[in-house]
């Protein structure tokens, strides 16, 4: 059982409510509709399969010039420590390699910032940058 990565896959939506209600990121799952908007406006999605099964998605945004957002990388929990979000985030830094601004938000959970750690990304301050999120309140 090999894992299949591709680039810009059409991916059918009840798929995706399938992986972000299976990584507890349930805001995105209740509205379909909402949620297939947003992959379909990302600049860059990256997809995993393992069997023909949706295991995990990197999309971004980038105005392909200045910077590069990596807006959300997921791997279905049943997958994790097996370098699926590896490949995935760098296959979106490969494809915009000309870019030299790279941006990652994640939470403050400790597995996801040694896991961004581990790809070359550092904190803001450590990169001698602040960085502002300003959040709808039913995001908090």
């Amino acid at each position: 059982m090999e894992i299949e990565f591709a680039d810009d896959e059409v991916v059918p939506i009840r798929e995706m409510v399938d992986l972000y209600e299976a990584v507890g990121w349930l805001l995105y799952a209740s509205d379909p509709d909402r949620l297939a908007m947003a992959i379909d406006r990302s600049t860059h999605v990256v997809t995993a399969r393992l069997d023909g099964e949706l295991i995990g998605l990197a999309r971004c945004l980038s105005d392909d010039v200045a910077v590069l957002y990596i807006q959300e990388v997921l791997v279905h929990p049943g997958h994790h420590r097996r370098g699926i979000g590896t490949t995935l985030v760098t296959r979106c830094v490969d494809r915009f390699s000309h870019v030299p601004q790279k941006v990652l938000l994640t939470d403050r959970d400790a597995g996801d910032q040694a896991f961004s750690r581990s790809l070359g990304f550092v904190p803001a301050d450590d990169a001698n940058f602040v960085a502002f999120v300003r959040q709808l309140p039913e995001l908090s």
